[in-house]
């Protein structure tokens, strides 16, 4: 039953949006749930930031049976950045059902006895994992009925076309196809049956958050653009910043300069190790860092709350990357600005408004902002049964950190990351020397 059009959840559905403390559905997370009812394939258009995740994870839900003992539905991302963060959102739904993150950068042997020990219902994985677990014969692809493809525009921009129709061949049972993608593309009728499939477009919400975007020029010459960057950088008083580079190597210089001039950063791009990216990304997302410099890479679906500035240090390759990049910014209903560096001599591109502001460098530089958290290691993980409420409890007990002075924490499957108020990390680390968490002796310190 719907009223005034809006879709009525089960109480499985409410009690994860409870868990997620999201209160209602935008419009098209409704629109993708009313239409799973209804039945067909999916094909749904939305821009970076409204919200994808939860419209195919809801519905989902409908057709999962808990008690079964073999696996149902498959979500595949193509990056192990995504699937985690899918991963990640799924278990905050606290649904009770299992599901199970494949991806490359750790042994597939590893995740095969996790999956024969207790067979989830959900696999979310990265096509070539997926696929290297399939040809292993890890699980039966019999018993599954729905399969998601998320970023599915990203995922043919990476080479994962050959991947991907291998999966559905794979999968000979599915009921019910579900594409997500931020742009449209002819390719997408090749993995959905075009007389059983909806396209629902919301690509028309792009223009929204351009309505609580500010859009400047940075105007400057080749031989002073990294100075002007740095003094930019300090103007925006240690408010979080993305910017955007074209290159892994450009990545690494700009990165270099701003470490030096004493900014708060770090870099993130696909050649660094997945160690590195993730500490990376870790580092940005809970305050530890307040720039983030990149390359497209981290323009799409990753997850990254509160962002206030975009900067395209490089100008982007074409309009698409553009308005992924833009999409970093304002996101819901956040505001957020966009800074297009300027090289003198130069034209801007075709698909940049003419007459932009320019960006105010007459103004005091201030020093800048030190980042007001810390992270800390900790060299123990989930495979040692350290769960974070271990690890406040640990520092809260052992250190006497109150509960404001501890951030983030994030547990991986042999260490984990720890957030603290930068002032509080010396004085907490003297207290916890040659301390137990759960009885286990581990190496606790700061990582720069």
């Amino acid at each position: 039953m719907e009223e005034n059009n809006i879709v009525e959840l089960s109480p499985k559905q409410s009690a994860a949006l409870a868990a997620l403390s999201i209160d209602e559905l935008n419009n098209m997370q409704q629109a993708v749930l009313r239409q799973f009812r209804e039945g067909g394939d999916i094909v749904a258009l939305s821009p970076t930031g409204t919200g994808k995740t939860l419209a195919f994870l809801l519905p989902m839900l409908e057709m999962l049976d808990g008690e079964r003992n073999e696996v149902q539905a498959v979500v595949v991302l193509p990056t192990r950045e995504l699937a985690r963060q899918v991963a990640d959102v799924w278990k905050k739904m606290s649904t009770g059902i299992k599901a199970v993150c494949l991806h490359g950068g750790r042994p597939a042997s590893e995740e095969a006895a996790q999956i024969k020990g207790a067979v989830p219902p959900i696999i979310i994985a990265t096509p070539g994992r997926l696929n290297d677990h399939i040809a292993r014969g890890t699980f039966c692809c019999d018993s599954i009925r729905v399969l998601i493809l998320d970023e599915f525009d990203k995922s043919l921009e990476l080479g994962f076309r050959e991947e991907m129709e291998n999966l559905q061949k794979s999968m000979p049972f599915v009921e019910r196809n579900m594409l997500f993608s931020a742009t449209d593309s002819d390719e997408l009728s090749a993995f959905v049956e075009p007389d059983a499939c909806v396209k629902i477009d919301f690509t028309d919400v792009a223009e929204k958050p351009q309505q609580r975007t500010a859009f400047y020029v940075v105007k400057s010459t080749q031989e002073r653009r990294l100075d002007a960057l740095s003094t930019m950088l300090m103007l925006l008083h240690g408010e979080a910043v993305i910017v955007f580079c074209n290159f892994r190597e450009m990545v690494d210089d700009v990165y270099a300069f701003l470490k030096k001039k004493g900014l708060s950063v770090v870099a993130y791009h696909g050649g660094m190790e997945q160690k590195q990216r993730e500490l990376a990304l870790y580092k940005f997302r809970s305050g530890c860092a307040v720039v983030l410099v990149c390359t497209d890479v981290a323009s799409r679906g990753l997850d990254i709350p509160d962002v206030r500035h975009v900067v395209h240090y490089q100008r982007p390759v074409n309009e698409e990357s553009y308005i992924h990049r833009n999409g970093r910014t304002a996101r819901w209903d956040a505001e957020g600005n966009v800074y297009l560096f300027h090289i003198e001599g130069g034209s801007l591109p075709e698909y940049v408004p003419q007459g932009l502001p320019e960006f105010d460098f007459k103004r005091p530089v201030p020093m800048p902002v030190r980042a007001p958290w810390s992270v800390l290691y900790v060299g123990k993980g989930k495979k040692d049964k350290i769960s974070r409420g271990d690890i406040a409890g640990f520092f809260m007990k052992k250190g006497g950190a109150k509960q404001n002075e501890l951030g983030t924490i994030v547990v991986f499957d042999r260490y984990s990351y720890v957030a603290v108020r930068s002032e509080r990390v010396k004085p907490l680390l003297r207290a916890v020397a040659n301390e137990k968490i759960k009885g286990i002796k581990t190496i606790i310190e700061e990582i720069k």
